[in-house]
């Protein structure tokens, strides 16, 4: 009985698809696909003109420190130590800095290690801590919504971004730069002439690139690594940020190259909701403190070696 069926099913087979079918075969041509990441759009609207009429880098003189877990009562560290854990908004996919290690599943980064000093100077633990994820976009609204303490994420220090958040101190000196496809010829600002360049939207390294002239065709994505896709993919021709967003880029991708003169300089700082002015004075001690007692020193050698040699912290400027 098996081999009548099996006969059978060959013979239909043969009668569908055999030499003798007057159905001619039909030749298919898919072309492949290589969809843009969720969000990314051309940039044709010139962002807000930046205003440069403050000293960018000045904040609130701490004072005294106080010991882990004897935050002044009514103060908005008090607060914090009752919740129990301190509220930190970071990245996830911008490598050195804040991004989720594949192997652990844990945010990592120098951001991320910074914030957990933080926390050390509140509960006398660096693990008491919630960290969340925002993007670039969402950095303002996530301070002035409370729905984080402090933002620790590559965040520039501008006076625009001064009229509604405060910043600490500047912790890191950034320089915006390109990164490219080696052998591309891409080597400058002047060879993106024509060029179609990738930043993220909300950033001061859009700003700067819509103020090149000639000014290249701009794409605005939601993330770092949406930028590295789409130069993958062949979508663009060259991304441009902070050179450590960058060498963290190259670091996953060894056919791209980080090249150029810098094209602006990015000190990051901790942002921090402008009422809370104790916080504000609470971060600039302990990064003060950082500075002072080699921990700077320490998350740099642990995190950011690969960058080069250390350029030491930068120096505090206080304003009052």
């Amino acid at each position: 009985m098996r081999a009548r069926l099996v006969t059978i099913a060959v013979a239909v087979a043969l009668a569908v698809g055999g030499c003798g079918s007057s159905t001619p075969a039909v030749s298919v041509s898919v072309a492949p696909v290589t969809p843009t990441p969720a969000g990314a759009e051309e940039v044709t609207t010139a962002p807000e003109v930046a205003d440069t009429d403050c000293d960018i880098e000045a904040s609130l003189r701490p004072g005294p420190l106080p010991p882990p877990g004897a935050m002044p009562p009514g103060s908005t560290m008090a607060a914090i130590a009752e919740r129990g854990r301190l509220v930190v908004g970071v990245d996830q996919s911008t490598y050195l800095f804040g991004f989720r290690n594949p192997s652990t599943g844990q945010l990592e980064g120098f951001d991320i290690a910074v914030a957990r000093e933080i926390a050390r100077a509140i509960f006398g633990d660096p693990n008491r801590i919630d960290l969340r994820v925002v993007t670039a976009s969402q950095r303002e609204t996530a301070l002035t919504s409370g729905q984080v303490d402090l933002v620790a994420r590559t965040y520039s220090i501008t006076c625009d971004r001064k009229e509604n958040v405060a910043f600490s101190t500047v912790y890191f000196y950034a320089q915006q730069r390109i990164l490219a496809l080696k052998g591309s010829g891409i080597t400058s600002t002047a060879s993106l002439a024509d060029k179609r360049v990738c930043a993220v939207s909300g950033t001061t390294s859009m700003a700067a690139l819509f103020a090149l002239d000639p000014r290249p065709t701009l794409f605005g994505v939601r993330s770092w690594t949406d930028c590295l896709v789409m130069l993958q993919q062949g979508q663009v021709d060259a991304i441009s940020t902070d050179d450590v967003v960058l060498f963290g880029l190259a670091a996953q991708d060894p056919t791209v190259q980080v090249v150029g003169a810098s094209i602006g300089n990015e000190p990051y700082g901790i942002g921090i909701k402008k009422e809370n002015e104790d916080l504000v004075r609470f971060v600039n001690g302990v990064l003060d403190q950082m500075r002072r007692d080699g921990t700077w020193e320490r998350l740099y050698d642990a995190g950011l070696s690969s960058l080069g040699p250390s350029p030491g912290p930068p120096p505090a400027r206080y304003q009052d």
